[in-house]
């Protein structure tokens, strides 16, 4: 057969049969990629607060964020919790950097600050503002919060402890926040689980502050600041 008769009605070459093959699986496969769901994405925790965030003189993988994924993930969850401690942050250095200490596409914040305005001896009236202000902050970028709370020291006067410790139950049901009490839970006191400093948590403090705030970062992580049912 003569070139002529091997064209088409068109005028064309006819695709030989094997490219023909080739360029149908190739568009099968790319139409299968694109009609994929998208991996999902890990739930992302940033741990928000002061050196008992931070991990103060504890070795690589021992500070709360740490502890605290890792044991999220035995559990099964897909979780990245991100380290935001500073040692010695106040409330006020808290807000200073929060912007841009909490990045985007962030879940969950676990805020945990005050304690060094109450050893400092910051009006609790200031410390309430800053948290306040985190807080509204927070919720403006749609972020969820699990705020900790903490305790005043005995020796600070009654006055002085009713003022701070209130600050905290009153913010969260402001907010609609979750809401984890004290942060030092089972630990403070507790010389077998702190350094010899008497106030910071040692790897087994943070272990055991970690076990029993699980309850409450899976709480908050299930959303139920917007359900509560």
């Amino acid at each position: 057969m003569s070139g002529e008769g091997r064209r088409s009605g068109y005028g064309c070459h006819t695709m030989p049969f094997k490219q023909l093959i080739r360029l149908v699986a190739i568009t099968v496969l790319s139409t299968a990629w694109f009609a994929a769901p998208a991996l999902a994405e890990p739930y992302r925790i940033v741990g928000f607060g002061d050196s008992l965030m931070a991990g103060y003189e504890l070795a690589p993988g021992e500070s709360f964020p740490e502890q605290l994924q890792a044991a999220l993930r035995d559990r099964g969850h897909d979780v990245v919790v991100e380290n935001a401690g500073v040692s010695g942050d106040t409330t006020t250095g808290g807000l200073s950097r929060l912007d841009w200490s909490v990045p985007e596409g962030t879940d969950l914040v676990i805020l945990e600050l005050g304690a060094n305005d109450m050893l400092r001896g910051i009006s609790p009236e200031v410390t309430e503002k800053n948290l306040d202000e985190m807080l509204e902050r927070l919720d403006d970028r749609g972020i969820d919060v699990l705020l900790a709370g903490m305790m005043a020291a005995p020796n600070l006067g009654r006055d002085y402890a009713d003022a701070f410790n209130g600050i905290y139950p009153r913010l969260a049901e402001k907010h609609g926040a979750p809401f984890y009490p004290f942060f030092l839970d089972g630990v403070a006191a507790q010389r077998n689980l702190l350094l010899e400093d008497g106030m910071h948590p040692n790897a087994d403090g943070v272990a055991e502050m970690v076990r029993r705030a699980i309850p409450a970062v899976e709480a908050a992580m299930k959303g139920r600041k917007s359900d509560p049912s």
